[in-house]
């Protein structure tokens, strides 16, 4: 059975955009990495092509008007005057945004980054990304994996799709302290070589660092704050996690580039963000921010807890896609009423 996402995608390969335009809403779209090319898609899930990049690219640039997020007050306000109206974004920080901001400079598309700032200062690996590893590429075997229990590897690969799922689904559920022990024992599967070896091998996962977050602010990208670790701000974590969560990329975002007014949570679902990581958004000081539930922008949106469309590796049919999009906006509004009143 197709979910919601899903069955807009496949309903817009067979209407026909023009009858949908008077629909039309202000919409925020977001993507991750941009590789030359995925080696193991099992692992590099957060990556698009290049060339399926630049085709996206130049159909936003063909069919809307994508504007920077300093006029998304604007857009909220009045979304009957923003009908074709895209806001552009990226998240974590992958080192391959580089290639994304060729693209996006070649098109004239202003985008916004939003960077997870520890993997920015220490180039640490993504969690999940490392569970995925772990799952796909550590030795068959019995491993003890703290705060998840043993964990067996088997040789053959649908065993071991089981487990990366399995282990992701855990992983997520674990208050930060736990996770990163867990985090921790999931590296230590893997001697200095091989990880060396697979970090080489998956060169996509590099993060960017401040220089290079530096340079893409000097071209003017908007640089936001995705959390400091990329971890859910849902409610398993301590409190004083979830504001550090929310402060701390914003102060270090402000030393070194002068100012951070936007958030976009990790994971950003509806179990990936609670109440008190809406409320430390809100006073940390940031003007609006983002999750990842599909959903259009309108005057009755919550600034803290607005929606975006993450952007799949193809998409061709994104002028009839996009109004459509509006389907999500009764499950952005029942998200909101559970985080707010």
């Amino acid at each position: 059975m197709l979910k919601g996402s899903q069955w807009l995608r496949c309903a817009a390969r067979f209407v026909p955009a023009a009858p949908l335009r008077p629909f039309g809403r202000p919409v925020a779209l977001f993507f991750h990495g941009v590789a030359e090319r995925i080696v193991d898609p099992r692992i590099e899930i957060n990556h698009h092509t290049l060339s399926g990049f630049r085709a996206i690219a130049r159909q936003l640039k063909r069919d809307f008007r994508v504007l920077p997020l300093s006029d998304l007050d604007d857009a909220l306000a009045r979304p009957e005057q923003h009908r074709r109206t895209v806001f552009l974004m990226s998240d974590d920080g992958y080192a391959n945004t580089l290639l994304a901001a060729d693209v996006l400079a070649e098109c004239e598309l202003p985008w916004t980054l939003f960077a997870s700032t520890e993997h920015i200062e220490t180039d640490d690996l993504n969690p999940l990304t490392l569970a995925r590893l772990f799952a796909f590429h550590a030795a068959e075997g019995r491993y003890p994996i703290a705060h998840v229990g043993e964990t067996i590897l088997p040789e053959n690969p649908e065993g071991r799709a089981r487990i990366a799922a399995r282990l992701v689904a855990v992983l997520k559920a674990l208050p930060e302290p736990c996770a990163r022990a867990a985090v921790a024992s999931l590296r230590s599967a893997f001697s200095d070589g091989a990880f060396a070896d697979l970090r080489s091998r998956f060169a996509s996962e590099r993060y960017l660092n401040w220089g290079e977050l530096e340079a893409l602010h000097r071209r003017g990208v908007e640089i936001g704050a995705h959390a400091h670790w990329h971890w859910p701000m849902n409610a398993s974590q301590p409190l004083h996690h979830i504001a550090e969560q929310a402060n701390r990329p914003r102060a270090l975002i402000e030393k070194k580039l002068g100012r951070c007014r936007y958030f976009a949570y990790p994971f950003g679902n509806a179990g990936d963000v609670s109440r008190e990581a809406r409320q430390a958004v809100r006073r940390a000081g940031y003007s609006h921010a983002f999750t990842t539930l599909s959903g259009t922008l309108g005057p009755h949106a919550d600034p803290f807890l607005l929606p975006r469309y993450g952007l799949r590796p193809r998409e061709g049919h994104l002028p009839a896609l996009l109004p459509l999009i509006r389907a999500g906006n009764s499950r952005v509004a029942h998200l909101q009423r559970q985080l707010v009143s």
